[in-house]
């Protein structure tokens, strides 16, 4: 079976649950599918970063990427581009560039950071760890789950009105050291005052985001592309509780920034005109639907928007029609302290096995897992919009190890305490936390589907378990036109996947 064409020359890659959905893998696909239709190898000019900061991750290729787009992996893409909606660290351009040159992957000749993409930085970080001991040790709340990267605190500052851009690294070092001076001002002051941390924790503070960076950086530093002393925060230190060594943040962060100016550009002009050239643009976002700054549920949110017409904000370039693929497993999983309505019960060989595979690519943290719930997959389509759905990770549900498989469960619906039923996700967060999940349940398969390529050969169960998500999915939504499942993730591999899905119309009547 054919797969479908793609309605506009900008594709959106999105999630539609709580992020570490696999939207990574979809970006090389998406590449050689159009490449093998328009026999162009440049035909996608363009894969965007289009929202949030080095708190996102994907796996790609085996890569594991926090800030650059996944598109990194497609030599034949001439622009990686950073979109004006993106919070970023130069430091962490050039932690996740160094390395991938040193394997043969071009970046900074094809890297292009637009001029209002904002500068987070180590005074962002200090905050984010501030607020979060403010959380749980003043407030006495559970913890956020933050990732010590600094963007609620750096998306804090752009809707302050104290933005510096990477504009200002192009400009007089005194205009940017007027502005970083300012920017740690506040951070002294809001972690004295406002999170009230103890002295003491302040030196400890610059220790842990030392710690976590050695961390995560072993590899280049194991392979001599960066020394230890490189991710080393306590220079920042100025040895004063609550001061900052001013100076060498500003020393630091400028040579950091300047050494990208090359890159820093107006993407608006790049995507307008890769689409004049008949070029297509793929936008590939951080988190996911449900994680969106207005539409999700705080705390358990990120600090941007998460969906399509975040686009056109990142771009900076009409609003304008757009294919959206959205992106989820065959289960859930959620990260950090969600209301996880459908979580499975720990101590089930499932869950055990989940878990196994189951880590976040930024945080490193175990995720919860939980069945695969419908209703916030349908208020995503609903509500958001996507022309494409695509399932990853079907080959998990697999029995292996203690899991002999079993009976699967979806999601269809949720009850109320007064017997209440529920087929869209309710807005007020203390109704949704009261809720139980109402479940169609499924035979599972006896085999593993790893090595399977084509629609046909899956066992009738798996065939059904993905028509029944397909037709829960599009009854709940009432949406007015039917989303297409592009494709099946059978296996972390590119290879491991599956196209020749039928279409929606047939996988509802196989339902």
């Amino acid at each position: 079976m054919a797969l479908t064409k793609f309605c506009s020359q900008l594709i959106a890659d999105t999630g539609i649950s709580t992020g570490d959905e696999g939207k990574g893998r979809l970006v090389p696909e998406v590449i050689r599918e159009l490449q093998a239709e328009t026999g162009k190898r440049e035909i996608v000019s363009i894969v965007m970063k289009v929202n949030g900061g080095a708190n996102s991750g994907h796996t790609v290729g085996g890569l594991k990427l926090n800030l650059l787009p996944a598109g990194v992996v497609e030599k034949d893409v001439p622009a990686l581009a950073i979109g004006a909606g993106v919070v970023a660290d130069p430091k962490k351009f050039h932690w996740e560039a160094k390395p991938l040159e040193k394997m043969g992957i071009p970046i900074y000749s094809r890297l292009r950071i637009d001029e209002r993409t904002m500068v987070s930085d180590v005074a962002h970080r200090m905050l984010d760890l501030a607020f979060e001991d403010y959380r749980v040790n003043v407030l006495k709340h559970l913890p956020r789950g933050s990732t010590g990267r600094g963007i609620t605190p750096a998306y804090g500052d752009e809707v302050g009105q104290w933005q510096i851009t990477y504009a200002d690294f192009l400009a007089d070092k005194s205009l940017f050291e007027e502005k970083m001076n300012a920017r740690m001002e506040r951070a002294e002051l809001t972690i004295r005052h406002v999170c009230r941390i103890a002295p003491e924790q302040w030196s400890e503070f610059f220790k842990k985001l030392s710690a976590a960076e050695v961390r995560g950086n072993a590899p280049a530093i194991r392979d001599g592309i960066f020394a230890e002393s490189d991710f080393d925060f306590t220079k920042f230190d100025s040895g004063t509780p609550f001061k900052f060594n001013r100076q060498a943040v500003i020393d630091d962060y400028w040579a950091q920034g300047t050494a990208l100016a090359g890159a820093i550009c107006d993407v608006r002009e790049l995507v307008l005109g890769a689409l004049k050239k008949g070029e297509y643009v793929i936008g590939e976002f951080g988190q996911a639907y449900w994680l969106d700054k207005r539409h999700g549920f705080a705390p358990n949110v990120t600090a941007s928007h998460t969906f399509t017409p975040e686009f056109f904000q990142s771009a900076g370039i009409p609003a304008q029609l757009v294919h959206t693929m959205g992106c989820c497993k065959a289960y859930d999983t959620k990260v950090g302290t969600h209301v996880f309505l459908t979580q499975m019960e720990d101590g089930l060989p499932l869950t055990t096995r989940l878990k196994e595979l189951e880590f976040g690519v930024v945080s490193g943290r175990q995720r919860m897992v939980g069945w695969c719930d419908c209703v916030e997959k349908a208020d995503a389509l609903r509500y958001g919009g996507y022309q494409d759905l695509v399932i990853n990770k079907l080959d998990a549900l697999s029995p292996c190890g203690e899991w002999k498989g079993g009976a699967l469960k979806i999601c269809v619906a949720y009850r109320g305490n007064d017997g209440k039923i529920y087929k869209h996700v309710p807005r007020n967060d203390a109704l949704r936390k009261t809720l139980v999940p109402v479940y169609a349940e499924l035979p599972g398969w006896p085999e593993s589907i790893s090595d399977v390529r084509s629609f046909a050969d899956l066992p009738a169960n798996a065939k059904r378990y993905i028509a029944f998500m397909m037709k829960t999915i599009v009854e709940l939504a009432d949406a007015p036109a039917l989303p297409n499942l592009r494709y099946i993730g059978v296996g972390p591999l590119p290879s491991q996947i599956i196209k020749d899905v039928p279409t929606t119309n047939e996988l509802i009547a196989l339902a």
